[in-house]
């Protein structure tokens, strides 16, 4: 008898690039989803496994964490060394510290607003379809990308606070917490919008929209320049605008006048407008796959 031998055969291994290993995580995820859950799983479909996921693939992005932290960083440099030593009225504090907090809001709405457009990538690639044959509700879809671009924007927060205290900005240790939590809290208002235009533009388009819009709401939001120095007419306006109420709910830790109210509804009414229309857009979105 003549024995024969087992064929070999060769296999290929290779590091997977980023974005396929992200697409891995998430079909990994989706297939989970299909497998053990039922029609309405706990919380809409809201785990923290997905989460991580998310989490992990915006970190993986880095043209989109260089642009959120250089960006606020440079302003805060061009705006705040010329005015390091200028006294801010009778506070007490520089106005660079003054300059500093708006920059940091800033810096958070870049952020998570830019997290959040990156769903025009996954509907690109094709996840609507995936996220379809799941129970996914969007109300549980529009949290976990809303948090993960938070998480983002607290990265933005941080890095222009450590620059800021190189700098030499002094704040009382309440200040610093204070506003630097309202502004990455209140970054949940931009994250929806991100979501928002992600699900209403191509891709190609997100950041040529996001990036002019943004801009102009912290211009006439008083991020760029304080309130006070425009015409009262635009400073009516501004109170309507999107970055006013974080703007201004941030930075009355420094200049302690009292909590402007109004600023808090401005916040919310905000936040629930954009997030209802990311929920319309996303429904709309996963109807058409």
């Amino acid at each position: 008898m003549t024995s024969k031998s087992p064929r070999t055969t060769s296999k290929t291994h290779f590091s997977p690039s980023p974005r396929r290993k992200a697409s891995h995580d998430l079909r990994r995820f989706t297939h989970r989803s299909q497998s053990h859950t039922a029609a309405h799983p706990p919380f809409g479909g809201f785990n923290f496994t997905f989460l991580a996921l998310e989490i992990r693939r915006i970190l993986r992005n880095r043209r989109t964490l260089i642009f959120t932290i250089v960006m606020p960083v440079a302003f805060l440099l061009l705006f705040a060394l010329p005015n390091k030593d200028q006294p801010l009225g009778n506070t007490g504090y520089s106005y660079a510290a003054y300059v500093m907090i708006s920059f940091a809001v800033y810096g958070a709405m870049l952020a998570a607003t830019s997290g959040g457009g990156m769903v025009a990538v996954e509907r690109a690639q094709g996840w609507s379809r995936q996220l379809r044959l799941t129970p996914l509700r969007p109300a549980a879809y529009i949290t976990i990308k809303m948090l993960s671009a938070m998480f983002l924007g607290l990265i933005a927060v941080v890095a222009v606070f450590v620059v800021g205290a190189i700098m030499g900005i002094t704040m009382p240790w309440q200040v610093w917490i204070l506003s630097g939590l309202v502004a990455w809290v209140g970054s949940m208002v931009f994250a929806t919008l991100g979501l928002f235009v992600g699900y209403l533009v191509p891709s190609e388009n997100v950041m040529q929209i996001l990036g002019p819009l943004l801009a102009f709401l912290a211009l006439f939001g008083g991020l760029f320049v304080p309130l006070e120095v425009l015409p009262q007419v635009l400073q009516d306006i501004a109170k309507f605008t999107p970055a006013y109420g974080v703007g201004a709910i941030a930075r009355t830790p420094l200049l302690g006048n009292g909590f402007d109210w109004w600023a808090l509804v401005n916040v919310l009414a905000w936040g629930i407008i954009f997030g209802l229309l990311a929920a319309r857009m996303f429904r709309r979105d996963t109807k058409r796959v």
